[in-house]
Order: C-alpha cells, then sequence, then structure tokens
C-alpha cells in the first residue's frame, strides 16, 4: 500500500515536472519556425548590405502570412505622410512577439531601420529595429549581418538586449 503511494506520488510528480518544461504549459509561445529559420527561403530576402531607414507613422498592426506556407509574422503598415502609398512592415515571427508584445499603437510615429524585399509579387520592408521616442526600442535583427533574434540562443539574445 506504501509502495503504491510512492508510485502514484513519483507519477504525479514527473508529470507536474514534465508540464514545466512545456512551452504551452509554461506560457510560452509555441515556437513554430516553418520559413522563419536561418538560411531559409525567406530570410534570404533581408539584404544587410543595403539598409534603408525612415520616419512613419503607424496605420495598423496586424498578423500575415509573409510568404506561402510560413507561420504567421506580426507586420505593421506604415505611412511616411497621409498621401503615401501603405507601407507593409515585416517584423518579426507573431511567436516571438505579437501586437501587445511589440509596443506600439496606431498612430505612433516611429524610426525604423531595416532591408527592403520583394516577395510574392510585393514591395515590403524588412524590420531590423523600429523606435518609438526617445526611449522605446524594439529590436529584431543584427545591424551587423540581419540575423534574426528569434534564431539566437537565449544567451545571445540577452547579451544583444543588455548592450541595446
Amino acid at each position: 500500500m506504501v509502495f503504491g503511494r510512492i508510485i502514484r506520488l513519483s507519477a504525479v510528480l514527473a508529470a507536474a515536472l514534465f508540464s514545466l518544461q512545456s512551452p504551452l504549459l509554461a506560457g510560452e509561445p509555441v515556437k513554430d519556425m516553418k520559413g522563419w529559420e536561418v538560411g531559409s527561403k525567406y530570410n534570404s530576402h533581408y539584404n544587410a548590405s543595403e539598409l534603408d531607414k525612415f520616419r512613419a507613422t503607424v496605420v495598423d498592426i496586424l498578423e500575415v502570412e509573409p510568404m506561402n506556407g510560413m507561420s504567421p509574422a506580426t507586420a505593421i503598415v506604415l505611412k511616411e505622410s497621409p498621401d503615401d502609398d501603405p507601407i507593409m512592415v515585416h517584423v518579426c515571427p507573431a511567436w516571438f512577439a505579437n501586437e501587445e508584445q511589440l509596443g506600439l499603437s496606431k498612430g505612433d510615429r516611429v524610426k525604423i531601420r531595416g532591408s527592403w524585399a520583394y516577395i510574392d509579387g510585393k514591395d515590403v520592408f524588412m524590420a531590423s529595429k523600429i523606435k518609438k521616442g526617445d526611449y522605446f526600442s524594439f529590436k529584431v535583427r543584427l545591424t551587423s549581418d540581419g540575423t534574426p533574434f528569434w534564431t539566437m540562443s537565449e544567451e545571445q539574445l540577452a547579451k544583444e538586449r543588455a548592450t541595446d
């Protein structure tokens, strides 16, 4: 009888420890890298040697499929002035940062840095860094070579966030 309780208790403890390791149960986003991997077709569109930057106003924040079959992206739509055409900006995988975690709202004036790309017949801007005001910035790629933050180890990511 005591032996049976020990086995049941061990099973309960093992299940509890397993659930703490599960990203879904621990409240962490599930990392669906489909299309977002290092060396992916999508990431090959980012050209770190041809960076551009501009100021614009946030018109919309949404989730999009960057290329057919990819897991969703958090994206923003910007306008440099009210009369200009909207600019679609791919920020990062939705599991890396969603609309709430992005820290932006419609109407915010931002300065954005990244690379232009032509994807599936459309011009898009692939963000590396978004700044709002003097104190807020959201960085998703290394400026030097375009390495996406979502492909970095926790240690690399912590180092990059400490230097920003």
